[in-house]
């Protein structure tokens, strides 16, 4: 199974606490590394977990309040410092590119790379990203300024063809092509093969998808439908329903509210107040709506699956 999966580097909200950060993920498809979110630390958290930051060639942001961004310009820096030369793609709110130029600028900086700077306003109903098996959008959320989330899909992939057929049989490129589209094969002695006794099944397509700082939308449904795995903030519980309506956020029970409606596979919570050094009592909330719900937990791993 190719790889999939989401390593935690900030599930915090606002400002960085001596027990977390604030909100920063790497994903992880197959040997391709995405940075979701890029709050202050984040360098510092790549470190600390043991993770690499060469591998980054996209960073996507998905909104400007600081606790998502302000770790930005840092990793620029260090890019810039480490002698890189391959472009680093940044998808993010258009007003973040004038931010980063001012910082550029004040410094005298001429970065050794190409920073390819992609305004997440372009691209509604549009591939933020695509490549030969995964495909990522973006999508409007619910906050006091403009907020994306995003959702990662992986592509239909065709069947593999068995070795043992291949031996025995010598297919031509021809034919190769016409079995991994579904059709049959016919022998020289002109027995029929079912497409499904000479191929591996392909794996079925997985999805994952970010929500950040959010008031409960059920709309979003329409965006998150069936999603393997989505992460969904969860800032705030049931006591502070009103208190998360006003700060445009979402209780731990929404979130859940929203994974069910969605039929989604599993559910992981974060974006908790500091309030909740022990976020328990969020966990116990949500599963009473969404059984398939999980705390993330900085530096731990979640497979999509």
């Amino acid at each position: 199974m190719v790889t999939f999966k989401v390593i935690i580097l900030g599930n915090g909200s606002a400002v960085p606490t001596s027990f977390s950060n604030p909100s920063s993920q790497l994903l992880v498809h197959e040997n391709k590394h995405f940075l979701i979110d890029c709050a202050e630390g984040t360098q510092m958290q790549l470190l600390k977990y043991r993770l690499k930051l060469a591998p980054i060639n996209h960073i996507f942001i998905s909104h400007l309040h600081g606790d998502h961004y302000y770790g930005l310009m840092g990793i620029v820096s260090t890019f810039h410092l480490y002698g890189r030369i391959k472009p680093l793609h940044i998808y993010a709110p258009k007003a973040l590119e004038a931010l980063i130029n001012h910082h550029l600028e004040v410094s005298k900086t001429t970065l050794n790379y190409p920073l390819i700077f992609n305004p997440l306003e372009d691209f509604e109903g549009k591939d933020l990203y695509s490549d030969a098996v995964l495909r990522i959008r973006a999508f409007p959320l619910k906050h006091k300024l403009p907020t994306w989330g995003f959702r990662f899909c992986e592509l239909e992939r065709r069947p593999k063809i068995k070795k043992e057929f291949v031996g025995d049989h010598k297919p031509c490129i021809e034919a190769i092509r016409r079995i991994k589209d579904g059709a049959d094969f016919e022998t020289k002695e002109g027995e029929l093969l079912k497409n499904e006794d000479i191929t591996h099944a392909a794996p079925c397509p997985r999805s994952y998808a970010y929500c950040s700082d959010t008031a409960y939308h059920p709309p979003l449904t329409k965006y998150l439908k069936e999603v393997n795995l989505l992460y969904h903030e969860a800032t705030f519980d049931n006591s502070m329903e009103e208190m998360a309506k006003e700060k445009f956020h979402s209780t731990a029970a929404q979130a859940a509210q929203l994974a069910s409606d969605s039929q989604a596979g599993e559910l992981l919570l974060g974006h908790f107040s500091a309030r909740f050094k022990d976020p328990s009592i969020l966990l116990q909330q949500a599963q009473a709506v969404f059984k398939s719900t999980y705390l993330t937990k900085e530096g731990n791993s979640y497979s999509v699956r």
